[in-house]
């Protein structure tokens, strides 16, 4: 009888061990789900970034922006949007693509058509890598991408122009907006786009197709917009786009279970893959393989050109912080990364410094320094520097 005593204590008191113990663990993951940001980020802006350009030029309407390794600045343009009023006397067009170093100072210019491949319709989107500068290409007949050296040397051309053929077609693209570059795995990641609907994956040296996927990481089908009366808004063609319902979207209905516009793709410490889907105000976020984890909308009452436009990631360790742009209601959202829970805004509509007319891309440096431009009218870069914290909003 004792043995058997011995035998129901020590079951009992593994059981009770077992309980505190998943106790724990569920405490755990509560306060890690719920978890109470105390301080959020604070950022002002720099009135004197970046210095003025040499030889009498101006920049249209700025549609990339990315940070390399030294902490430089490289933007695209689109030198077409700038206005007869803008280039007459001795004002002219800058070269499509510009590297600024660390104080604002222009370092390097270069681009345009040349011998060997195809310059975009519509520039749109900017990543530079170790070695390398990718380009994408945001109009109609856009259906490709750019890879040049950092002297603008042509390296790769990835689908043919006005060769497109769906979000399922796995050689050309479709009015690209951005793309990342995963080192580790030299892999090449597309947010396209404005024509087609899907995250779509390459291999970074050769362009050679590795996968791709649509919202909810399934199969994409355009089919369903043309079944649904969809009439999605065409890239930017020199025109401010009318801001009003353009589409089904319904901020009250069930999520959209496709893609609209691909807008932007960022990779993040941890190995997820966010999407911005900008005329559905929403960020999905995936694994590498095209799993998805999960998604939350942003301003969803917004039409028009929607509310999600760009992501980047403050540069603590954790990356706690996601910093989303939203050119509609022109301000920027500050998110805790794991849950998505818009913590904070900043900005506001308007031409001053700290102001936003068609907030587009953000790059961030290696201080947590921001890096906005603006389209349409906007037509600059902006520099947001951290100043310090303060509470949520």
């Amino acid at each position: 009888m004792a043995l058997h005593l011995f035998r129901d204590v020590r079951r009992t008191a593994f059981a009770g061990a077992t309980c505190l113990a998943v106790c724990a663990v569920a405490a755990l993951a509560q306060t890690t789900t719920h978890r109470r940001v105390e301080r959020v980020p604070v950022f002002r802006v720099d009135p004197a970034w970046p210095k003025p350009l040499p030889n009498h030029w101006i920049v249209g309407a700025v549609v990339g922006v990315a940070v390399d390794g030294r902490d430089h600045v490289w933007i695209t343009h689109r030198p077409s949007t700038l206005q007869p009023n803008e280039t007459r006397s001795i004002w002219r067009a800058a070269p499509p693509v510009l590297e600024f170093d660390r104080d604002g100072t222009l370092v390097s210019s270069w681009g345009g058509p040349g011998p060997g491949f195809e310059w975009p319709q519509l520039e749109h989107g900017i990543y530079v890598d170790r070695d390398h500068v990718w380009l994408g290409a945001g109009g109609d007949k856009d259906s490709h991408l750019l890879k040049f050296t950092r002297q603008g040397k042509f390296l790769l051309q990835i689908g043919h122009q006005g060769q497109g053929r769906g979000s399922n077609d796995t050689e050309n693209l479709g009015a690209a907006a951005s793309m990342v570059v995963d080192e580790v795995a030299n892999e090449l990641y597309v947010a396209d786009g404005y024509v087609n609907h899907r995250v779509i994956v390459f291999d970074a040296t050769t362009g050679a197709y590795k996968r791709h996927w649509g919202a909810y990481g399934k199969r994409p089908n355009d089919i369903y917009f043309t079944q649904s009366g969809e009439k999605l808004p065409p890239p930017f063609s020199g025109v401010v786009q009318h801001e009003n319902k353009p589409s089904q979207y319904d901020p009250a209905g069930p999520p959209p279970p496709q893609f609209r516009i691909v807008h932007a793709v960022q990779i993040s410490h941890d190995g997820l893959v966010y999407v911005c889907d900008r005329t559905n105000d929403r960020l999905q976020v995936f694994r590498k393989d095209g799993t998805f984890v999960q998604e939350a909308f942003i301003a969803k009452e917004t039409f028009g050109s929607g509310s999600v436009w760009d992501i980047g990631f403050s540069v603590d360790p954790q990356q706690q912080f996601a910093f989303v742009v939203d050119g509609t209601n022109q301000q920027v959202y500050v998110l805790d990364r794991k849950s998505l829970n818009v913590l904070s805004t900043f900005g506001g509509a308007g031409h001053w410094a700290g102001q936003f007319y068609g907030a587009h891309n953000l790059a961030v440096n290696s201080k947590g320094d921001l890096f906005i431009t603006e389209t349409y009218e906007g037509k600059r870069v902006q520099k947001f520097v951290q100043v310090g914290t303060r509470n949520p909003d």
